[in-house]
């Protein structure tokens, strides 16, 4: 990559620029920006100083197709010119092409149904509200878990720091530790019939791409069938072909009660959905019961249809698996790296020590864009149909880096 000679604090001056006008222009839920970024082709991103990216995080796993993919900017001007928006109190055809096309990758029995959404946490929040469409309270979560900001989905989330301040939760959320079947057992048994559901992501994002056990996935299978309560699995991350599969749960031969999905779906469109599998499930919320402005529209439907078509047609599920694969092997053989988390092109890189802060950041001076979702680990969500080539130029550098940082545990020290 030729660009990297202009990367690093010398040559980011009109991003600095764009920066101070963001500050007193945004509020500071994001902190600063990394950088101000103008354009995208690929797997690639430019930013307001000319400097070339690697993007391997892909906006947190939504740019499925990459930037400025043929197939989705035809979809979404075609649509635009065609019919933008019309209120959900309309049909419109790409609306309803996408749900049956969700319903037939997801292999949905007969009364399914879906419901759109305009993002992952509105998908979350609506699946909070089917549990409780069950006439029952209490819902378990797991410790990591993470589900969105609004406020049902921060009653299911785990994480103390964003949650404490906005308390008092929505009530009847308990948490349970990750992979701990009898701490399972234990709390749907003092659920009682009071159970409304369990809700898991199948691979926990920002908890460090922490995959659940086959056997535990099993077991809220068997427990919600058990009990009656709904088996909720948040796929906003994992799924969409992210793991290699359209679906992550799919990788378990398991079908849930609902599954939430958004990110990757719209390929950058912003557009979230539930899928409720079978006629008690699809039939939980009635109408006047929920409903959202956005969620559907035929601009966010026509891109989630082309995105869908191509990662059928360019054989991106395939190609999720290989490189992801790749990618797995070659990292697995660097120092300090204890581990290799997650399936497909959803992978977190384990540390040896909680150094995946600098390590983004040095990736970032070297024209890479990464994350640490935990201070001991690298997150890697890239396009689907990222090259090997261009993941050989991540890891030629990582491997310098680490060479010249070993990951050093810090008893070790």
């Amino acid at each position: 990559m030729g660009e990297l000679s202009s990367h690093g604090e010398a040559g980011l001056e009109k991003g600095r620029v764009e920066t101070q006008r963001y500050e007193h222009a945004l509020m500071a839920t994001y902190g600063t920006p990394m950088r101000a970024l103008v354009r995208g082709e690929g797997s690639y991103v430019w930013d307001a100083d000319g400097n070339k990216y690697l993007d391997l995080l892909g906006g947190i796993a939504v740019n499925a197709l990459g930037h400025g993919h043929p197939a989705w900017v035809n979809a979404l001007t075609q649509q635009a010119s065609t019919l933008a928006h019309v209120s959900n109190f309309f049909a419109t055809e790409p609306q309803i092409a996408l749900a049956e096309r969700l319903l037939d990758l997801a292999h949905a029995p007969s009364g399914s149904r879906v419901f759109f959404s305009n993002s992952g946490a509105e998908a979350n929040e609506a699946a909070f509200k089917m549990s409780r469409k069950t006439g029952r309270g209490t819902v378990i979560a797991l410790e990591g878990g993470f589900h969105g900001r609004t406020m049902g989905a921060l009653a299911m989330t785990h994480k103390p720091a964003i949650r404490e301040q906005f308390a008092p939760m929505p009530a009847g959320v308990v948490f349970v530790p990750v992979n701990d079947a009898d701490a399972l057992r234990a709390a749907v048994t003092a659920a009682g019939d009071d159970l409304a559901a369990i809700i898991a992501e199948p691979i926990l994002g920002e908890a460090g791409i922490r995959p659940l056990d086959h056997e535990y996935l099993a077991l809220i299978r068997t427990l919600t069938h058990r009990t009656g309560a709904l088996m909720i699995l948040d796929e906003v991350q994992c799924g969409v072909a992210r793991t290699g599969a359209w679906f992550a749960h799919q990788l378990h031969g398991i079908q849930p009660d609902v599954m939430t999905l958004a990110k990757g779906l719209g390929g950058g469109f912003p557009i979230g959905a539930v899928v409720a599998f079978g006629e008690r499930a699809g039939t939980l919320l009635g109408k006047g019961e929920h409903g959202t402005t956005f969620g559907g529209n035929p601009m966010g439907a026509a891109t989630a249809l082309a995105t869908l078509q191509a990662i059928e047609d360019e054989g991106l599920l395939a190609n999720a698996k290989s490189v992801g694969q790749h990618l797995r092997e070659r990292l697995e053989s660097i120092p300090g790296v204890i581990e290799v988390r997650g399936e497909g092109l959803l992978l977190g890189i384990g540390l040896a020590a909680p150094a995946a802060p600098d390590v983004a950041q040095a990736a970032l001076s070297a024209a890479f864009i990464v994350n640490p979702p935990s201070p001991d680990t690298v997150r890697l969500v890239p396009a689907l149909n990222l090259t090997t080539a261009e993941a050989d130029t991540f890891l030629e550098w990582f491997a310098g880096y680490a060479a010249r940082h070993p990951f050093v545990p810090e008893g070790d020290r």
